[in-house]
């Protein structure tokens, strides 16, 4: 069940409407309806896998309680441990086994040594990548002294298998989410509609804008070897767009619909193609993950390698997004996107820029200066030659689409123009302008706007998702493959 489809449009206000109607009258209640709604949710696609994520709210649920218990950092290790073996074993079996051993026999082909492994047909579960990460945040934590585990079994469960950021995150941080399902939590009015807005905004930029963007994007990456070096261009172009309003489109609708339910979940995406520079395009891109990162990948490298200095950060940063790369898929172009950011990161470190605090994004003035309007161009730039090996089904033919895109035709007129989709975007990119103060596109409850002007954009982006709903072929989220 995908948030952009009927299925989703039938269940949310049923599940809304029975959590505060029926199940009002205590804490359990709502907290077992929200852990059966989520499991439904999940058993929507296939209910066999709803076997593996009770099996790690299981162990992971014991294995935190040994920790806590334990005074032994021996006996805490261990059952660390289990949890870690446990969830990445299978992380690796399901996303990454028949990469590892197709990689595997073709390195050794080339020694002239020939292994008979076959692989297998393997269908990744849907969200694997976001809820391992998850739960082992919640274990790290319990290890670290962050916090202390639940005593609960179903707040834990609901914790873990809530449908909003079950799929595509965010990943929580425990100590943020999990009390708020031990918590009292009583009906508000502006929540609501203030989650109504989130998910029309999400649904306006996945529907209108990264479906749109998709008709044009698969057809020029498909056929790149038929097209200009412009119109490759324009292809990797709206590809950024694409990507952007697909998983930023659902986080809004998850950080919405949590809303709907009075839960505040992180904010995922802070309008990253506003940023100056790849170090801050990074602390507003996917935040939950790029946090999850700095808290519990990064730190651990950084100390092995500390006493090389500057190589020691070299080293850490590279490893980590290696990490970040091979976490998006089983394929070296996301392990080569991954480097490639990392490499970023190392020059921009070299180069010795202060990084501008996330706060602080031109919040006092309307227009950016010349200065900031080129380091804005120029870190959007970078990240669409980034974009292009994510996209590309294979190393080979993402330097090809490299080397057709930096020809001579890369001076002519694009193929493909596109002028809806780029007056489309163009409205996106000013509404989120004027709104890059606030948690979405719709949040206006500082804005003093006539309420015939509110109500007025509301339909007009209603009728936007609804034609284009109708109009353009609809596809499924882009990180849904993660």
């Amino acid at each position: 069940m995908q948030f952009n489809s009927i299925d989703f449009a039938i269940f949310l206000p049923i599940v809304y409407f029975l959590y505060w109607l029926v199940f009002n009258k205590s804490l359990r209640l709502q907290n077992l309806f929200l852990l059966f709604c989520s499991y439904f949710f999940y058993a929507w696609w296939d209910w066999r896998f709803l076997f593996l994520i009770i099996g790690i709210t299981v162990v992971d649920f014991f294995t935190a309680r040994q920790i806590y218990k334990s005074d032994s950092i021996k006996t805490q290790r261990f059952f660390l441990w289990i949890s870690i073996i446990f969830n990445l074993g299978f992380l690796f079996f399901f996303k990454y086994y028949n990469f590892f051993v197709e990689n595997f026999v073709a390195g050794f082909s080339l020694l002239g040594i020939e292994f008979n492994v076959s692989t297998l047909n393997i269908l990744l579960p849907l969200g694997l990548s976001f809820y391992v990460f998850q739960s082992l945040s919640y274990v790290f934590d319990v290890y670290l002294g962050k916090i202390e585990p639940t005593r609960n079994i179903i707040v834990y469960a609901s914790f873990l298998s809530f449908f909003p950021k079950l799929v595509m995150g965010p990943i929580e941080k425990p100590g943020n989410i999990l009390p708020q399902f031990s918590n009292e939590r009583k009906f508000d009015y502006g929540k609501t509609i203030d989650g109504l807005r989130q998910i029309l905004w999400g649904l306006f930029k996945k529907i209108v804008i990264a479906d749109n963007c998709a008709v044009y994007v698969n057809d020029i990456f498909s056929n790149y070897n038929h097209y200009s070096g412009s119109t490759l261009f324009v292809g990797a172009l709206l590809y950024a767009f694409q990507i952007y309003c697909d998983f930023s489109g659902y986080s809004d609708i998850a950080i919405g619909t949590a809303r709907l339910f009075s839960f505040d979940l992180m904010r995922n995406f802070a309008y990253p193609y506003f940023s100056r520079n790849i170090s801050e395009f990074w602390r507003r891109w996917h935040i939950s993950l790029t946090q999850w990162l700095t808290n519990y990948i990064f730190p651990p490298i950084q100390m092995k390698y500390r006493t090389l200095g500057v190589m020691g950060n070299i080293i850490a940063i590279i490893s980590t997004f290696l990490i970040v790369g091979l976490w998006h898929g089983a394929n070296w172009t996301f392990i080569v996107w991954g480097l490639l950011n990392g490499l970023y990161l190392v020059f921009f470190m070299l180069i010795n820029k202060d990084s501008h605090p996330i706060e602080t994004i031109l919040y006092n003035r309307f227009l950016p200066s010349i200065k900031e309007l080129i380091q804005i161009t120029g870190t959007f730039l970078i990240t669409i030659f980034a974009w292009i090996f994510f996209r590309s089904g294979s190393i080979h033919s993402a330097f090809e689409y490299f080397s057709k895109m930096f020809s001579k035709s890369l001076f002519s007129l694009p193929e493909v123009t596109a002028p809806k989709i780029f007056l489309l975007i163009s409205i996106m990119i000013v509404i989120e302008w004027l709104q890059r103060d606030k948690q979405h596109g719709m949040e206006f409850s500082n804005l003093k706007f006539p309420v015939f002007v509110k109500w007025a954009f509301y339909y007009a982006v209603i009728f936007l998702i609804i034609y284009f709903g109708v109009s353009t072929p609809k596809t499924g989220f882009i990180y849904v493959l993660f």
